[in-house]
């Protein structure tokens, strides 16, 4: 059997230990040596030739996490790793998934280029922005879903009086695979945005009256869709709002925006950490899923067993 090496970045510490933890190895040996303008050199400590390297490193940021994961996985590469995996908890830059208006990048392409120019032979990720994303990459994409993580949490609760919502057109098929599988109805936020996390208004889609609505999304930013969305759905009559978001960004007044708001409870997962306490806010880990993920990977078994399915 290949020898197996699991790494982190720095910033992502905090969830590589809990995987390393459920996998049953130690985390290998880096250190990240920075130069007086802040340039970064990364130094792997011990060998990887010949292994499968698995390189944990969420992309949030700042940028320096993008750039760290790229040296790590060009250190690997040098150093005569057998197969170099990148596992993103958290794929940033993936909002910018097509050309929507003249004179705009891809960034999602583009960061899909730069992770294979600097090496990686496999990206491990959970809830790309748009399933398209995958496209964008010439080799394996492992594209978990949080469903594994929230449907079993979801079991444990009353849905009796459950309504799924979407809190725009664009994740209308994400909140109906929870709807589906639970048998509830689905209604849709539709949402007007002048600018970038800017949102004019919000019109519900379907009724909601007495019922108890869980909005399903991948990214909460700066928390001003959600906010809007379960303004719009206690005004057409909803008994509570709560929402499960798999990507806790939450920047600007996001704390403030929730603590503030009509939300009962946002539900995350720890892809990002959070960068204070909030009442509020659940998180839910994902650290065993990934640990699966990449046992079923270095086994070459399959990845899909680690889907919900009906």
């Amino acid at each position: 059997m290949v020898n197996v090496k699991l790494f982190s970045g720095e910033n992502s510490l905090f969830l590589a230990e809990k995987i390393s933890d459920y996998y049953g190895y130690n985390l290998g040996n880096v250190t990240v040596n920075r130069f007086k303008d802040g340039e970064m050199q990364t130094v792997i400590k011990e060998s990887v030739r010949g292994s499968q390297v698995f390189f944990i490193q969420s992309t949030f940021a700042p940028t320096d996490n993008l750039m760290e994961l790229l040296l790590l996985i060009d250190s690997a590469k040098r150093a005569s790793a057998g197969y170099i995996t990148a596992v993103i908890p958290y794929f940033g830059y993936a909002r910018q998934d097509r050309k929507d208006k003249p004179r705009v990048p891809i960034s999602a392409k583009l960061i899909a280029n730069i992770l294979q120019a600097a090496g990686a032979n496999r990206i491990m990720t959970m809830d790309f922005h748009a399933d398209q994303i995958q496209g964008f990459f010439d080799i394996p994409v492992d594209h978990l879903k949080s469903e594994a993580i929230y449907i079993p949490f979801l079991k444990n609760q009353d849905l009796s009086n459950t309504i799924f919502a979407s809190p725009d057109v664009g994740g209308v098929k994400r909140a109906r695979s929870y709807a589906k599988y639970f048998e509830r109805d689905l209604v849709i936020c539709d949402k007007e945005r002048r600018r970038a996390n800017e949102v004019a208004a919000i019109t519900v889609i379907g009724e909601v009256k007495g019922a108890d609505v869980i909005l399903i999304d991948d990214i909460v930013d700066t928390a001003g869709t959600l906010c809007k969305a379960a303004d719009a759905l206690i005004e057409k009559g909803a008994k509570s709002v709560r929402a499960l978001c798999t990507h806790p960004v939450l920047s600007g007044n996001a704390y403030e925006n929730i603590e503030n708001s009509q939300l009962t409870e946002l539900v995350v997962t720890d892809t990002i950490p959070l960068k204070k306490d909030c009442d509020k806010i659940n998180v839910l880990s994902c650290a065993k899923l990934f640990a699966r993920a990449i046992r079923n990977t270095h086994e070459y078994k399959s990845i899909a067993a680690l889907f919900v399915e009906k």
